[in-house]
């Protein structure tokens, strides 16, 4: 461990004392330093000169997001220890504290997605405020924090899709990428190189076997379960994951939270994507896809114009606000088309859809298992069968609706079960 600090005097203390404490530890240990062990190993610093020993404490878990980031094994199996997601909120710290009551080895690690000035850092779950967040509260937990940066394959793999996917008329659902092709399995491989047994995170969602194996499932409270966000992981990568608030409700996490004094007992969820947080979509497309103001035809179902609209991108399959046309009716938006820049709009019966295709469609059991499908993350599953019967994978897939379904969005996910249990899933086209 080598250092060099330009600064004030309390700057090149809190540096060198750094430098101190970790040389020659695991990298574990390294992990556990935080601000308050910084300050207490220069005896304490006045409040004005705090900042120094965050410097100090920021510099050593940079370097150690280096390690993270890299493919080196950092620590020998050992135990019962575990990796958890920890995000900042209210449920990845009460899913440590779980862990930890039951005796295992607790490691943290948060992931840093996304950095803009225009977005507002305290409502991500993913951004470098949100990464200070975390690390603090780990460390009040006396829990080792590593950071995972991953913003460069997020924003081409994540971003970049969902930018793509407005851009040609869909309604993308990124968080369904990002858990099943980017975050999860990262955070996994970081777990194997730490020694960890298990990757533990806050997700409300349920883990069930069948003769073939793990498959998700909804978690006991229906009101947050999450499986459908999860529904794109592998089965093989469940043997690998914990989910520790199963059984529990949000109010119930919110009062062990407390119990146990946690700042983030109270704290408020985020209710936008982490990348939009604080700037909405509209100004986000415009930002970064140059999908900004671009006016054109609203048509009904003939094809005759009936008004005007800003740009098919604002729009999606099933929405009724902001179509501006007045009907004896409520219209409702049935079909966006990027390249001719229009919309369809009619009465709500003719959203009404019998038959949903799926395009990169996924099964991981025979076909015949399919009994129902969930077409929206809030709505409820509806009776459906498929048109393939093989496991495996789908380029193009028909699914069968037992009755009709209102807005089924191109971009969105379908996500298709047997009884409980998650078998599959495609995007809707």
């Amino acid at each position: 461990m080598s250092f060099d600090a330009e600064g004030c005097g309390a700057t090149r203390a809190a540096t060198a004392a750094v430098a101190e404490l970790v040389d020659g530890e695991p990298v574990i240990d390294a992990a556990r330093v935080g601000v308050d062990e910084v300050d207490e190993a220069i005896g304490g610093l006045t409040p004005v000169k705090r900042h120094a020993a965050q410097l100090a404490a920021d510099a050593l878990h940079r370097a150690l997001a280096g390690a993270a980031a890299s493919s080196k094994t950092l620590a020998a199996p050992q135990g019962d220890r575990v990796l958890i997601a920890m995000s900042g909120g209210v449920d990845s710290a009460v899913a440590a504290l779980l862990e930890r009551e039951r005796g295992a080895e607790v490691l943290a690690v948060t992931l840093k997605l996304w950095a803009d000035p225009e977005t507002d850092g305290a409502k991500a779950c993913c951004s470098p405020e949100a990464v200070l967040g975390a690390r603090a509260v780990a460390h009040s937990l006396g829990i080792p924090h590593l950071t995972l940066d991953l913003e460069e394959e997020f924003r081409r793999r994540v971003v970049g899709s969902f930018l793509d996917g407005y851009g040609a008329g869909a309604t993308p659902n990124p968080c369904i990428v990002c858990n099943g092709e980017v975050r999860i399995a990262a955070m996994v491989d970081l777990a194997e190189r730490l020694g960890a047994g298990r990757l533990v995170t806050g997700h409300y969602a349920r883990i069930v076997e069948d003769e073939g194996g793990p498959l998700l499932a909804a978690a006991s409270d229906r009101n947050k379960d999450q499986s459908y966000m999860l529904a794109a992981l592998p089965p093989a990568m469940l043997d690998r994951l914990r989910f520790p608030l199963t059984e529990l409700s949000k109010p119930e996490v919110r009062a062990i939270a407390a119990r146990h004094g946690l700042s983030v007992a109270k704290k408020p969820e985020s209710q936008d994507l982490c990348f939009l947080a604080g700037q909405g979509k509209e100004r986000f497309l415009r930002r970064h896809a140059g999908l900004g103001e671009r006016e054109g035809d609203v048509l009904d179902r003939a094809g005759r114009a009936i008004g005007r609209h800003r740009g098919h991108h604002n729009f999606t399959v099933g929405q009724r606000r902001g179509i501006g046309v007045s009907a004896p009716e409520p219209f409702y938006v049935l079909a966006t088309d990027a390249d001719a820049n229009t919309i369809t709009v009619g009465p709500r019966a003719e959203l009404a859809a019998s038959t949903v295709r799926i395009r990169d469609a996924v099964l991981h059991r025979d076909g015949d298992r399919v009994d129902a499908v969930k077409l929206r993350y809030r709505s409820t599953s509806i009776p459906a069968s498929v048109s393939a019967r093989e496991a495996g994978r789908h380029a193009e897939l028909d699914i069968e609706l037992g009755k009709p379904f209102d807005a089924a969005s191109p971009g969105q996910a379908a996500v298709l079960l047997a009884g409980e249990a998650i078998v599959g899933h495609g995007t809707i086209i």
